[in-house]
């Protein structure tokens, strides 16, 4: 009942935002489910395919398959599941499977630049509209329960919807910044592990020539 009260007083702007409230809610608690199977034991899952890699890579494949939820498992897997390719086409194969992840780990974030954007604004219409409530309540001469209840109302619906876009577009761009952090830093994770998994290609591909040569 206090919630409805609360939305009533907040005026027809309360819905939409309550709207937008719900969308983000709901997309926050998916990037922090995705951020956290991504960031868990990530580093060290990747040590252990290059161990793997550098005695069997048909092994590594295989756990990298595992573990295809993680962005770095499907690029690896991209460069690793070609055909006999040269040291220019694995590192192409990689740059174009981190190119092609960029849009999962940035997922949502137009949305919620759009909710961040859009939230203090429909507060401030309801702000508006609040007032100009209050002001039509207010005649010339006229005194009364009635018309201080009305510019009364429109006081509040003019500070509660003011504050619920507030709420609404700081909440969200807490959360949207930390996701942009998490991005930054696992790109920054991708290309330091790409540029490692392509060294050892190059040796591996390297010392099989010498090999071949020797023979």
């Amino acid at each position: 009942m206090e919630i409805i009260k609360f939305l009533q007083t907040a005026g027809i702007v309360a819905y939409p935002l309550l709207a937008f409230s719900l969308v983000a809610v709901a997309l926050i608690i998916e990037r922090l489910y995705y951020w956290f199977r991504v960031n868990r034991h990530q580093r060290k899952f990747v040590r252990q395919v290059f161990i793997q890699y550098e005695e069997d890579p048909l092994l590594a494949i295989k756990l990298l398959k595992e573990k295809a939820y993680l962005p770095i498992a499907k690029i690896f897997l991209e460069a690793l599941e070609l055909n006999n390719p040269n040291t220019d086409e694995f590192r192409l194969a990689l740059d174009s499977a981190t190119q092609a992840e960029i849009p999962t780990l940035k997922r949502f974030s137009t949305v919620f630049e759009t909710i961040i954007s859009v939230s203090p604004l429909l507060g401030l219409l309801g702000t508006i509209l609040g007032l100009i409530k209050s002001f039509a309540a207010l005649e010339l001469g006229a005194a009364g329960e009635s018309v201080s209840t009305n510019v009364t109302g429109g006081i509040s619906e003019a500070l509660v919807s003011t504050v619920m876009g507030l709420v609404v577009a700081i909440g969200t761009l807490l959360f949207a910044n930390l996701f942009r952090s998490f991005y930054r830093r696992q790109l920054a994770f991708i290309q330091e592990y790409n540029g490692q998994l392509e060294l050892i290609y190059r040796l591996k591909n390297e010392q099989g020539q010498d090999y071949a040569n020797s023979r």
